[in-house]
């Protein structure tokens, strides 16, 4: 395994989870039941920077809406996994590593409740925002960001990121 430090694995992917990650983790719904989540521009453009050094991004989640495909687009992200059941977003992470020809421990995540923690377990970086459950925090090795969710957790991974994992 490469690594830059002692401390930091060099990462070639980086996976978000939506809800309580890029947003807020709040679903907003109008009188006339439109549905809307709100994202945070500063992550978006996060993501963006780790694709300029050469970091493919992506999103996994366990929802399925044309609000986050839309979201992705915009993004320009390399990887958008939507309607993954709660146990399996290893295996769709595993399905992605092994197109890369990359191992999980090249890969960072962060997610924010229940159903991201195995994958938190198994990546070589992992994160969750300052909000998340509790059960998250208490993962061995992971880091807390100082953001929460939806204001800024994922730039604030997408600069460890940076600063610590590139070649």
């Amino acid at each position: 395994m490469e690594k830059k430090t002692n401390k930091y694995p060099i990462i070639r992917l980086f996976l978000t989870d939506v809800d309580g990650t890029l947003t807020d983790g709040g679903m907003y719904y109008s009188k006339d039941g439109d549905t809307m989540k709100r994202f945070y521009t500063r992550d978006g453009m996060g993501m963006q920077l780790l694709q300029q050094k050469g970091i493919k991004v992506g999103i996994i989640t366990s929802e399925t809406t044309d609000i986050v495909a839309s979201r992705a687009q915009k993004l320009k992200v390399d990887y958008l996994v939507q309607g993954v059941r709660f146990d399996g977003k290893v295996s769709a992470t595993q399905k992605i590593c092994n197109e890369l020809n990359i191992s999980l421990e090249q890969v960072a995540y962060i997610g924010d409740d229940v159903n991201d923690r195995e994958l938190l377990e198994k990546v070589g970086l992992a994160a969750c925002p300052n909000d998340a459950h509790e059960s998250i925090k208490s993962i061995s090795g992971i880091n807390i960001m100082q953001c929460t969710g939806g204001h800024g957790a994922v730039r604030d991974f997408t600069d460890l990121i940076l600063s610590e994992c590139v070649q």
